[in-house]
């Protein structure tokens, strides 16, 4: 974790995101995702709610599931961050993308980035899951707009895509 600053004193934060270090001088309060949208200009993680409910700031740091909006960028000191801009390769989407895509599983596709996070998450936690526990993994992600059951086809589809 960076040294604790002044008030007004700027702190030092290294990170690896998506595979390149980055290192930046930020307000001790700043957010990982106000990190990653404002300092590295990477604006796939969306701000939602600030307050973990809604999902859209989920990226996976050091392998697990974190919502951005409720780490501050000096707890993410020396971490390795995956967001949405790391999944798809050589311009090719990540089969969570693109079954994503195929089974419209977006509509106004603000939750959608947080969504395929935690997806990328649950399965690598369960390659293979059920119906509900790919409910209860998606559980704390909110899409005001789809109804979940294309979101779940999805997920499905992208756990056997990956599989294969």
């Amino acid at each position: 974790m960076g040294v604790l600053a002044n008030k007004g004193e700027k702190v030092k934060v290294r990170v690896r995101v998506n595979g390149v270090w980055y290192e930046r001088y930020v307000s001790p309060r700043m957010l990982l995702v106000d990190f990653l949208r404002d300092e590295l200009g990477l604006t796939g993680t969306k701000v939602g709610c600030d307050t973990t409910t809604c999902g859209a700031c989920t990226v996976i740091m050091n392998g697990r599931s974190v919502k951005s909006c409720t780490v501050l960028a000096v707890q993410a000191n020396g971490a390795d961050i995956l967001t949405i801009e790391g999944l798809a390769q050589d311009s090719k989407l990540h089969p969570i993308q693109q079954a994503f895509m195929d089974n419209f599983a977006l509509q106004c596709g603000y939750c959608t980035p947080g969504m395929i996070m935690q997806t990328y998450f649950l399965l690598k936690e369960n390659p293979n899951p059920t119906e509900e526990e790919i409910r209860d993994g998606l559980h704390g992600n909110i899409c005001r707009c789809t109804g979940y059951q294309n979101i779940i086809n999805a997920v499905k589809d992208a756990a056997g895509r990956m599989r294969s």
